[in-house]
């Protein structure tokens, strides 16, 4: 099976956002969030996509295929995007076949803004879908890498209940996982009570 990377720029300056890219071989980044931009001035898009290509890797936005936060409405319930519902999408299956397309010929990094894979769309909504056709594996701060199935037991131990978990397998205590996780993290659109992730 193919590879495919994660990667949450963070607030790495540039150069070590770089580095950790040329670590692992990264070809092409293919930029996951909504809006391109950042509080960073080299993570926003045009300078994004200037520097990566002057150091050697292609810049390829995928924000409108695999975004989280979503202009299609039947992609929210009530004002919080629904990941499940997202998946469901023509233009979030075209963003995966693109992926698929893509992983047999270069190392590509999916990029979000988040640090910690599970805190980020880029895991639990596009990887539970990708890890069908490719060795997930997420980049972190300090170089090593998690793989999606390692991200998934994290992700597990966070939500297990104790005994009731005996009654349930594991595809179930797994999708449950996913659904709260994606249920907490989800992009609300905004109001005045209302708190909305930053960058994804």
């Amino acid at each position: 099976m193919d590879s495919l990377f994660t990667i949450g720029h963070s607030t790495h300056d540039f150069s070590r956002f770089l580095a950790l890219l040329k670590q692992h071989g990264i070809e092409v980044v293919a930029d996951v969030r909504s809006r391109p931009f950042s509080r960073l001035p080299w993570f926003s898009r045009p300078y994004l996509d200037k520097e990566l290509k002057e150091s050697g890797i292609s810049y390829v936005f995928l924000g409108l295929e695999l975004g989280a936060r979503r202009d299609e409405r039947e992609c929210y319930i009530g004002q919080r995007a629904d990941y499940d519902l997202i998946a469901q999408t023509s233009l979030f299956q075209k963003g995966l076949e693109r992926l698929k397309n893509g992983v047999g010929k270069c190392q590509i990094a999916l990029m979000c803004a988040e640090k910690d894979p599970l805190d980020c769309h880029r895991t639990v909504l596009v990887c539970r879908y990708a890890k069908a056709f490719a060795e997930v594996s997420h980049i972190h701060a300090d170089g090593h890498l998690e793989t999606q199935q390692e991200a998934e037991s994290r992700m597990l131990n966070r939500y297990s209940s104790g005994e009731g978990d005996l009654f349930r397998s594991s595809v179930e205590l797994l999708n449950e996982a996913y659904k709260r996780r994606g249920e907490e993290i989800a992009y609300v659109e905004q109001t005045e009570s209302s708190v909305v992730n930053d960058e994804s």
